[in-house]
């Protein structure tokens, strides 16, 4: 089954639109961890295990592992999801970015080593810089297209133009992009650009998704008009402060599905203590029932009125 088969299939399994992030920082781990050689793997499992049934997917992020020499660890941790919770889709959050042949061993190393089903990128070097991953035609690439952060606006923002139409090569690939004489041209923003190009000639196999950040949600209504029913990740509730109610009515598909919204730290570190995985699973049901609702209000208000008399 394919990434975007698999999302969907969980989007409506579990009713949720929730990925719970797993970003494990040792120094705030519970102290019956301290000192295991397999604490990462451990914490992560608890966590997985115990709010699995309130999510869409999970979100490793590779740095944290990595950082720990964990790769080994972030391995059976992937393992475990997919034997234990099947059904639910791993993202791999590594944000990588190089040219064709680096990104060839990128896309090897997220989906045979780690076994992602889908993967993050960053899409700014071009399209021949995501081309290896979309060789791997069941797995997603999720492009960064507007960050939660907010330094992503001194380079996303930026204004640029193009002609609107009859520009040589589509946007994907190697000739250069040349005018038609006598075309129009398009003013849009850079995140916009990406956009475009990510649901268009970019999306050859249907597999491209979108990063966006909770807390833009301006910006997410505009890229979810741009892209219509493609996935978007969206990051950014929770800890960095994104408003779940204006989130989903900015990005929510027409059947209140559409996103995959991750909160990392609010749930990972509900609690300190040795009920930490009980703690991580209240927060994620208290997330997801906090999206379920925002979800109804945002399908209530797209209704037409009643027709009275």
């Amino acid at each position: 089954m394919s990434f975007v088969s698999s999302l969907q299939a969980a989007w409506r399994r579990s009713d949720s639109l929730l990925c719970v992030g797993l970003d494990p920082d040792p120094v705030r781990f519970p102290g019956a961890l301290s000192g295991r050689s397999d604490a990462i793997y451990a914490f992560c499992r608890a966590i997985v295990d115990a709010t699995a049934e309130h999510v869409c997917a999970f979100k490793p992020q590779i740095a944290y592992f990595a950082s720990q020499r964990a790769e080994d660890q972030l391995e059976a941790l992937i393992a475990h999801i997919h034997e234990q919770h099947p059904g639910i889709p791993v993202i791999l959050d590594a944000k990588r970015g190089d040219i064709g042949s680096t990104a060839e061993h990128y896309a090897r190393e997220a989906f045979e080593r780690y076994r992602a089903d889908a993967v993050t990128v960053n899409p700014y070097m071009g399209f021949d810089s995501i081309e290896p991953y979309l060789g791997y035609g069941e797995r997603g690439v999720i492009l960064l297209c507007r960050t939660s952060n907010a330094g992503g606006s001194e380079l996303q923002s930026l204004q640029i133009t193009d002609p609107e139409e009859g520009t040589a090569g589509g946007g994907a690939s190697n000739a250069p992009r040349t005018a038609t004489p006598g075309a129009t041209a398009r003013a849009e923003r850079l995140y916009e650009r990406v956009a475009r190009l990510a649901a268009g000639p970019w999306n050859r196999n249907g597999q491209i998704g979108l990063v966006v950040g909770a807390t833009f949600p301006e910006e997410l209504r505009r890229v979810r008009e741009i892209v219509a029913e493609m996935p978007i990740l969206v990051p950014g509730i929770g800890a960095q402060g994104g408003d779940i109610d204006a989130t989903v009515a900015a990005g929510a598909t027409r059947d209140g599905f559409g996103m995959i919204v991750n909160s990392s730290r609010a749930i990972l570190y509900a609690d300190s203590g040795e009920g930490f995985a009980g703690a991580a699973a209240d927060a994620a049901r208290a997330t997801r029932d906090a999206l379920r609702v925002a979800v109804a209000k945002r399908l209530a208000s797209s209704r037409p009125p009643a027709q009275h008399g």
